[in-house]
């Protein structure tokens, strides 16, 4: 697939409001951090949509021919891994290195690209306690009583990210009042040490560090004080992301990201995802049901700055569409297959044109590809239009392979139907669609979710596939009909191909609107990234 050139993305800046062309600090590669988990539980669907926005950029930036270094932070010292672990009895780093396990294996599921570094705070301290130094030295911060606070009167351009006022600040409204501080809007760069919790020695006593200075030390620290891209959660904007660039700028006045990206919320029902809502899900609880590539499209339905709403209705269209994309490849690959050596013996001495129409298909697949991503990765309609057109095409050409043709004729439908093939998986590994796996494998993975969804086993749709034969036969097509309805209320599609009847999986029937949801999984405690209200100035 050819490119239209680096200049032609343009993402949208959080700190302009607006979108911008990607023009890199060194050119030909961009340096990229997007904040990570606090891991002390299982993520959720939030995280997952952080982490495949993020990575959709992050394979196109490199389709692009980008050298791109991506760092993506797991934060593993925090008051609520601190809490949870005391109440299992367990060290606090270990039961967060449990959890970066976890989240690894979901981002692995969820064909997420590993990235370039995946620095954690515990491996850290040392950047975190010199850049706070400097930090005190450049008189923008304080220390009382082993605590470090930052002087948010000394940021004059505090809040040009999130467009929050100092002066619209209410003492003590979210969190108690500490009168030590010069100002209520000042935040802990380093918190004194409290028994029974990590500590590590410093210049201002044993403590350990506040939440907002890790990314700071550690962007930093693999990216310099000048790179492109920062990225994260809309709810991370404020107070975390302010407070990233006032003490990164207090630090080294010199510090400029090139572009604030952000993705939008996920909400259930139309109402935001939150842990006190007790209305989200873990990345698991959805995977143990559907395959991850149907939460993956699902995620990239909408565009990334957009709200994007769960429903049991989308998931299993995803899914539907997924297994639709993949069984399409598998006829292709089959009817190929038969071709495939006698076509490659033909083109040696005659090259073997494609049909018009095909040329026609992977071109406009590609105009339409190219639009949409460098249009700030505007995937929400990327797999509609002319990708269903040229599924389309591969679907009716591999009905005419079975006609009788000329050699030549059947060369040049082999061949569009090869180029076709191709055009469509490059999509697909750009959007993180495409699995080393066989698309054979792949089906039966689908297969295998579907039947967990359906309570069902091979054996039980064997067993009514004969009865519903056996129905037919004698005549009792209620009986027939009635047993294909009840399997395709459970999400069972019967296709009766000649003399024999295959099965896969569909939309169930009793899929209702997205209003129609089953209830969450949901563990004791789960960190929720996007349980927070409009935002509002606190530490």
């Amino acid at each position: 697939m050819g490119t239209y050139g680096k200049e032609e993305l343009r993402v949208y800046n959080s700190m302009t409001q607006q979108k911008e062309l990607i023009v890199p600090v060194v050119e030909g590669k961009i340096g990229m951090y997007v904040c990570g988990i606090t891991a002390y539980d299982f993520s959720h669907l939030g995280h997952a949509r952080a982490a495949v926005a993020f990575d959709l950029l992050y394979r196109y930036l490199l389709h692009l021919g980008y050298e791109v270094t991506f760092v993506r932070n797991f934060t593993d010292v925090d008051d609520k891994i601190i809490r949870r672990a005391n109440e299992k009895g367990v060290d606090p780093v270990s039961l967060s290195d449990q959890f970066c396990q976890e989240y690894l294996k979901d981002m692995g599921d969820l064909q997420c690209l590993i990235p370039t570094h995946q620095p954690r705070v515990s491996g850290h301290i040392e950047e975190i306690k010199t850049m706070i130094q400097k930090i005190i030295e450049n008189g923008c911060a304080y220390a009382v009583n082993g605590d470090v606070f930052f002087s948010v009167d000394k940021s004059p351009n505090y809040g040009q990210l999130s467009g929050q006022k100092l002066e619209n600040h209410r003492a003590g409204e979210r969190v108690a009042l500490d009168h030590r501080k010069r100002n209520p809007a000042d935040f802990a760069l380093w918190k004194a040490v409290k028994p029974g919790e990590p500590s590590w020695e410093s210049p201002w006593g044993p403590g350990r560090p506040g939440w907002h200075i890790e990314c700071s030390a550690m962007s930093a620290c693999y990216l310099s004080h000048k790179f492109d891209i920062h990225g994260g959660g809309i709810d991370l904007i404020f107070p975390h992301h302010e407070n990233e660039i006032a003490q990164s700028c207090a630090a080294c006045p010199d510090t400029h990201i090139s572009y604030w990206m952000h993705n939008g919320h996920v909400t259930n029902n139309n109402e935001k995802m939150s842990k006190s809502l007790g209305n989200f899900f873990t990345i698991r609880d959805i995977t143990q049901r559907y395959h991850p590539l149907a939460l993956r499209h699902f995620l990239i339905s909408a565009h990334y700055r957009s709200p994007l709403n769960y429903s049991l209705l989308q998931l299993e269209g995803s899914s539907d569409a997924v297994y639709y994309i993949y069984q399409t490849l598998k006829d292709c690959e089959d009817a190929l297959s038969s071709f495939k050596h006698e076509g490659i013996e033909q083109s040696k001495n005659k090259p073997v044109k494609v049909l018009p129409a095909a040329q026609e298909c992977i071109s406009k697949v590609c105009s339409e590809f190219y639009a949409k991503m460098s249009d700030d990765l505007n995937t929400s309609h990327i797999l509609t239009g002319a990708f269903q057109d040229a599924l389309k095409f591969v679907n009716s050409n591999l009905n005419t392979l079975k006609k009788k043709q000329q050699k030549q004729q059947q060369l040049t439908v082999v061949q569009s139907l090869t180029e076709i093939e191709n055009q469509i998986k490059e999509v697909l590994a750009i959007l993180g669609l495409l699995t080393p796996l066989t698309y054979e494998q792949v089906i039966e993975e689908f297969k295998q979710k579907a039947l967990k969804r359906a309570e069902l086993e091979v054996a039980d749709i064997e067993r009514l596939i004969e009865e519903r034969a056996l129905a037919r036969k004698n005549k009792e097509f209620a009986k027939s009909d009635q047993i294909r309805a009840e399997l395709t209320e459970k999400g069972i599609a019967l296709m009766d191909l000649g003399n024999r009847t295959e099965w896969r999986p569909c939309i169930p029937t009793s899929t209702e609107d997205s209003n129609d949801q089953q209830k969450p999984c949901i563990p004791t405690s789960t960190e929720d990234s996007n349980d927070q209200q409009k935002p509002k100035l606190s530490t």
